[in-house]
């Protein structure tokens, strides 16, 4: 039996106008596995699904689209404009993300990386269990999407994801929107982490504060739509910053 795939298009058809640059596509997505032994890891319940619903979205528009997968028993399009690289932990994100980022226009950060990491994993083996029980000595994992402010050039636009409770979400996806050094952001409650709708809540930096932007569905949407939707948002937005600031 094959591995579960996303609801997303499949064919190499694509709707861009072929009078406009395609910007190149980055977009991260999965969870990280953060090792404790040998045999045992940290993680979170991202599925990934998201983000192989965005790559899909981008194919569409022609756009020559990067995916870095973490691990998901989910399985991307194939497409030939989708090229697909996994990763297993946040460092291998990091080394994968320091080599592609150059290369591309957007980042859509949608990988759910670990905020934080066994300081002293066991590389082969396993802690055997013991009546004393475990204490794990954590360390924190860089911030892989605020790290990219110092390197990013000015015409290339990062998007990131906040997944907070529903009665923050706005306060919450705001500030991180400005301590990242953010072009956008999307917030997500975390009740829709399993759910195969969602309603976020999408923030576009401007000159003075954000600006949020209207969603297509005052009803909750499906992730497959919502992708398709945000992809055309990002594609605006790397238009605006190609063409400059209006004179």
């Amino acid at each position: 039996m094959g591995s579960e795939s996303p609801d997303m298009p499949s064919s190499n058809q694509s709707i861009s106008d072929e009078n406009e640059r395609t910007p190149r596509i980055l977009i991260t997505a999965g969870p990280t596995h953060e090792p404790l032994d040998g045999v045992r890891y940290l993680a979170n319940r991202s599925s990934g699904r998201l983000g192989l619903q965005l790559a899909g979205a981008a194919t569409m528009h022609g756009a020559k689209t990067t995916l870095l997968l973490g691990p998901t028993p989910l399985e991307p399009i194939e497409h030939s404009l989708l090229e697909v690289e996994r990763f297993q932990t946040t460092s291998d994100l990091e080394a994968l993300l320091s080599r592609a980022w150059p290369d591309h226009d957007l980042l859509l950060m949608t990988a759910a990386v670990a905020d934080y990491r066994p300081r002293h994993p066991l590389p082969e083996g396993k802690h055997q269990r013991t009546r004393d029980g475990l204490t794990l000595d954590l360390e924190a994992t860089p911030d892989l999407l605020k790290g990219l402010a110092e390197v990013s050039r000015p015409d290339q636009i990062r998007v990131g994801w906040a997944l907070e409770p529903k009665e923050r979400l706005l306060e919450r996806t705001r500030s991180k929107l400005e301590s990242k050094r953010l072009q956008a952001i999307v917030g997500n409650p975390i009740d829709t982490l399993d759910a195969e709708t969602i309603a976020p809540v999408v923030l576009v930096k401007e000159d003075e504060g954000d600006r949020r932007l209207a969603l297509p569905s005052s009803a909750p949407m499906t992730k497959t739509a919502f992708a398709a939707w945000l992809i055309e948002q990002c594609l605006e937005l790397c238009r605006a910053v190609e063409s400059g600031p209006a004179k």
